[in-house]
């Protein structure tokens, strides 16, 4: 059973940094297979793809993130990662890792709609 648990949430000061982290498990067999990504959802708004770590490796971003956020995979750890730098207060959300087995690339929207997600953690960013 895949697991995902995100952690590195908190809270922070505009212009700040963050690292989020997802410990992935359960999936060794597709690991080479699948995709994985981080969107956000605020209450009130629409969720919003953030980025995505394809299978060749390239990454894609939301162009409200561009340039900002970086995200970056261990396989030796099984683990993701988004580095948030210049944190803004319209950053603030609940951020959820997640994979699913694509081709070999995959839109940051799609990943929105993967199967399997965390429990999220939560990005606060005060003005």
């Amino acid at each position: 059973q895949v697991q995902l648990v995100e952690s590195g949430g908190g809270s922070v000061q505009a212009g700040g940094s963050l690292r989020l982290s997802c410990a992935a498990s359960g999936y060794t067999y597709t690991y080479g297979r699948s995709c994985m990504g981080w969107f956000r959802h605020t209450p009130g708004k629409e969720r919003e793809g953030v980025a995505v770590f394809n299978i060749d490796a390239s990454t894609s971003y939301a162009d409200s993130v561009k340039g900002r956020f970086t995200i970056s995979k261990d396989n030796a750890k099984s683990t993701l990662y988004l580095q948030m730098n210049s944190l803004k207060p319209e950053d603030t959300a609940m951020y959820y890792c997640a994979v699913d087995l694509c081709a070999v690339k995959s839109t940051v929207r799609e990943v929105m709609y993967y199967d399997h997600r965390g429990q999220g953690t939560q990005v606060t960013v005060s003005s």
